[in-house]
């Protein structure tokens, strides 16, 4: 409950099921191991519950007729049912044995009303904060969500912990080498964001909150009070020479209303920077290629990293920036084996298939598969292209001596590199990006210092568009 009151709005928690109870080997009443009810963020609706690990380590609770919620239950229900936010506030020990003796037989995990989640992710926004150490169901319920964080001082998840591993496998494990932030938020990816404790985590809720609508019938609030960064930055933040890497979070907060850049999942699939901003107070997915990273190449973690953000900004109506700078997805043996391709076309597939427009800011390279999956062919979607902007199929260099392999290899070798050199000022003549622009491959050549009145132009005709999302 203490949690709960730190994230909502003061006095606006309305406790539903305070009175009901959870059984104990000694047949006395304690407080019920799940906390849910209805409050206020920013003065709107959200509902809202939480294990409370102090009872029961805050187990299921399967010894109810009706759960109240954390793995399908009463309070995702009623999310559903009168189309609100749900926020989950994770740290529960999923399944037990005290609680499933309470009721005198075991359930048939396939017969488990869950439901209403999977109808909540394509209704309203859901937000989860793993706050302690949780296991089984409950940390299951975590990935179940728009957006989830964890603290790095006491958040865990595993699908069975330290016990249930010695059991099972001999091995002693600490529970954070096991399933700390460390290992969700960098490695599996199962968590999109790290806190470095409780408060930090449930402010990080909230200002995510901020970005969203209420459900997928309305379209998230336009801020009316703004303000803008020095465009001019734009030209020292970003070089034209694509030999040189720069800071792409940089880039995005240039162009973004000051001080709105909230970044998620941003030590996973670090080749791509995504997240929430503003422009002129509209909400706008921002997405940015990071050169710095993998030469801003995609590879499977970011794939997946870019599909879900666009599923997210498509299911709640909020449209695309992406700052594309990408040499294609990643290459090599070990890509292959991860499955770059396979996930790579599902980032192709998100970002096509997804009805808001997509307004792709070409910074500089955009090669291959790669490169599709920065934009969309939506007729509301635009390519504003910068004059570093180079694309092509292949980088030059590496598509000559795929070609030209013979000529080159039956050179002898004194005279290879020139003859790969002219080689290469040949196709440079034929594939130069302004040829491209005159045949209107790109819809505007702009100068970079242009971008945001560009996009905020863009956004504001989306957002005064009749609206037609799916119903609610």
């Amino acid at each position: 409950r203490e949690r709960i009151l730190k994230l909502v709005d003061a006095d606006s928690f309305l406790e539903i099921g305070t009175f009901v109870t959870t059984p104990t080997k000694d047949g006395s009443p304690l407080a019920s191991t799940f906390v849910c009810g209805l409050a206020e963020i920013d003065g709107r609706p959200v509902a809202i519950g939480g294990e409370d690990f102090s009872v029961e380590g805050g187990g299921t609770g399967v010894h109810l007729p009706q759960a109240k919620g954390g793995w399908g239950g009463f309070i995702e229900e009623f999310a559903l049912g009168y189309r609100i936010p749900l926020i989950m506030l994770i740290n529960g020990v999923g399944g037990s044995v005290i609680l499933q003796d309470a009721i005198g037989y075991p359930e048939l995990q396939a017969a488990n009303p869950t439901f209403p989640m999977f109808d909540l992710m394509e209704k309203v926004p859901v937000l989860a904060a793993v706050l302690g150490p949780t296991a089984g169901s409950s940390a299951a319920r975590a990935h179940l969500s728009h957006f989830s964080v964890m603290t790095k001082d006491n958040g865990c998840l595993f699908a069975g912990g330290p016990p249930v591993v010695k059991q099972a496998m001999g091995l002693d494990i600490d529970k954070f080498a096991l399933g700390g932030a460390d290992v969700h938020v960098k490695t599996s990816g199962l968590i999109d964001n790290q806190a470095a404790n409780e408060d930090e985590a449930l402010a990080q809720l909230r200002q995510v909150f901020a970005y969203l609508p209420n459900n997928v019938g309305e379209r998230p609030l336009v801020k009316t009070e703004w303000s803008e960064n020095d465009q001019e930055e734009l030209l020292a933040i970003v070089s034209p020479s694509t030999r040189r890497i720069y800071d792409a979070q940089a880039l995005i907060r240039c162009v973004a209303d000051t001080g709105s850049f909230f970044e998620i999942t941003p030590d996973y699939g670090r080749s791509v920077r995504l997240g929430f901003g503003r422009i002129e107070g509209h909400t706008v997915g921002m997405i940015a290629s990071d050169s710095r990273t993998l030469a801003g190449s995609l590879d499977v973690q970011s794939s997946l990293k870019q599909t879900k953000f666009v599923e997210m900004c498509d299911r709640f109506h909020i449209p695309i920036a992406y700052f594309a700078d990408v040499p294609g997805f990643l290459v090599g043996p070990k890509a292959e084996e991860a499955g770059v391709l396979k996930f790579g076309a599902m980032a192709l597939r998100a970002i096509q298939k997804a009805k808001v427009p997509i307004y792709t800011v070409q910074v500089r390279r955009s090669y291959g598969l790669g490169g599709v999956a920065t934009g969309s062919a939506d007729p509301m979607s635009i390519r504003l292209c910068w004059p570093s902007a180079v694309w092509g199929d292949m980088p030059l260099e590496g598509g000559v001596e795929a070609a030209f392999r013979a000529e080159l290899d039956a050179a002898p070798p004194e005279e290879r590199a020139a003859l790969k050199e002219k080689l290469v000022k040949t196709f440079e003549r034929q594939t130069s990006v302004w040829r491209a622009i005159e045949n209107f491959s790109g819809e505007e050549m702009i100068d970079p210092r242009h971008t945001r009145r560009y996009l905020a132009r863009l956004v504001k005709l989306f957002y005064r568009r009749p609206f037609s999302g799916p119903a609610a």
